[in-house]
């Protein structure tokens, strides 16, 4: 079934006939592997690009704050709660497939309007926005605040200097108008794979470095230059207030090289909230299921899992490395924990050049959700037009890099977004509108697949209350976002 057919099925208030009504234009549904063409989808993209596009928009700057999450979790907690949102986040994938499935349409924003309407569309297109700009400010942020140290390091420049091409502010908006604006000026998103590809080979090196350093970094760990400056000392309290004078670290930090399997204190609120936003790849599925070669629900759900799992065992390894190498003296970016120990490390300078070379190619593919989404809400019943689709891309990065320059922290990002839009995206959305748009002659709302979506959409609302009222407590008492800055 086309798009436009099954919007001929939607009523003005956003509702579809009933199976059983009589007004003579009963819903049409399709075999869950029934294949179904967008015909503006233009070329189709394998299922080994859609994996790696897919697992691109999964791999982000999350990657970084694992570790420290880890260090305010425990080991255990923090591998029972990442299995927990993977798992999560597959489900919930499976419940917009089989919604797109039944009614042959491949836009979140049109899903959302053929469940509940304007409000519904409106909703959905809001919270992908959010979602997706978040995202694309905290990898961003990374190359703000990456990019003039990698060049200060190769240059052996003095950080002290006030040189340009060490102002982070010109480096983000540089390269955002030289390499992200082209790419996020494609039409197809499956054009991206190959850079897709290179990214995640990019994240794949970063995670072995991590590996390595942890059978050579000691911990507790020495300071570089300690004793050079008053204002490098400052810098030498950590962010759980462990103290170091003159590279030496006091005996009793001894006890935070210890390795926790279970904890909880004031920072573990963000720990969900940043795993959340870790899993969100929500809003990309479905433009990839649209250009994917030979679509059906089983093969994109297969592009869903596989991607899920290399993320969930990259993140896992990278958290667990992370963490056992530096314990609870690990910082909110990971990155930077390294560069108090040698920031001229040539290892760790090629890490941070890959971080930001990953980051970087990630920006288009979660910008393009987000300009199909402005187009759903503004522009519903416009056909492709290049000015409107370059314009959008132009005014969107404009807005980020306002964002970047003017955030306070990448961990502010993390907790603020992930605890509003990812819960939306992630649970509430695909269980409420698989609610709504399966029939009730196929699945009432006493059968098991119901009752497990309304729990679903349930358990969403009571983690998005959660996490926003722990990162309001802990903010208003002085942690939080202020223990996170840098």
């Amino acid at each position: 079934m086309e798009t436009s057919q099954s919007e001929m099925n939607i009523l003005s208030n956003g509702k579809s006939h009933d199976l059983g009504d009589n007004s003579g234009v009963p819903m049409k549904t399709l075999p869950e592997d029934d294949q179904f063409d967008d015909p503006e989808a233009g070329a189709k993209t394998s299922f080994g690009m859609s994996v790696f596009n897919l697992g691109n928009a999964i791999m982000g700057s999350g990657i970084l704050g694992l570790a420290y999450a880890m260090a305010n979790t425990g080991i255990l907690l923090f591998l029972f709660l990442l299995t927990a949102v993977a798992a999560l986040s597959s489900y919930s994938i499976h419940l917009l497939l089989k919604s797109s499935g039944i009614v042959g349409i491949r836009a979140y924003e049109q899903l959302g309007y053929r469940a509940f309407g304007t409000p519904g569309k409106m909703a959905a297109g809001i919270a992908i926005t959010l979602q997706n700009i978040g995202a694309m400010s905290s990898y961003l942020y990374i190359v703000k605040s990456e990019l003039p140290l990698v060049i200060q390091a190769f240059l052996k420049a003095d950080p002290n200097a006030d040189l340009w091409y060490l102002n982070g502010n010109y480096l983000v908006i540089m390269v955002s108008a030289s390499v992200i604006l082209p790419l996020a000026l494609m039409k197809q998103l499956g054009y991206l794979g190959y850079t897709s590809g290179f990214s995640l080979s990019c994240m794949v090196f970063f995670l072995s470095a991590v590996i390595y350093k942890t059978f050579q970094i000691p911990c507790p760990f020495e300071e570089f230059s300690a004793n050079s400056t008053a204002a490098h000392l400052s810098l030498n309290v950590s962010s759980h207030g462990h103290e170091y004078s003159n590279g030496l670290v006091h005996e009793d930090d001894a006890d935070h090289c210890a390795t926790r399997m279970f904890t909880i204190n004031s920072q573990t609120a963000y720990t969900i909230p940043i795993l959340a936003f870790a899993f969100v790849c929500h809003p990309e599925v479905l433009p990839i299921y649209t250009e994917l070669r030979n679509p059906t629900k089983k093969r994109m759900q297969q592009v869903s899992n596989i991607s899920i799992l290399v993320m969930y065992t990259m993140y896992f390894l990278a958290a667990l490395f992370g963490y056992l190498t530096f314990k609870d003296n690990v910082e909110p970016e990971l990155l930077h924990t390294y560069s108090r120990i040698d920031p001229y490390d040539t290892l760790i300078l090629c890490v941070r050049v890959a971080v930001l070379t990953a980051v970087t190619l990630t920006v288009p593919i979660v910008l393009f959700p987000v300009r199909r989404a402005i187009q759903q809400m503004l522009f519903p019943t416009k056909s492709f037009n290049w000015l409107r689709h370059i314009a959008i891309a132009v005014i969107l990065l404009t807005l980020i890099n306002m964002l970047v320059i003017f955030a306070p922290n990448i961990l502010g990002i993390f907790g603020i977004i992930g605890a509003t839009s990812a819960p939306c995206l992630i649970f509430i959305f695909p269980a409420v509108f698989y609610i709504r748009i399966v029939p009730k002659d196929d699945e009432p709302m006493s059968s098991t697949p119901k009752i497990l979506a309304a729990c679903f959409a349930a358990l969403g609302v009571s983690f998005m209350v959660m996490s926003l009222s722990f990162i309001i407590i802990d903010w208003t008492t002085g942690g939080g976002l202020a223990a996170g800055a840098h």
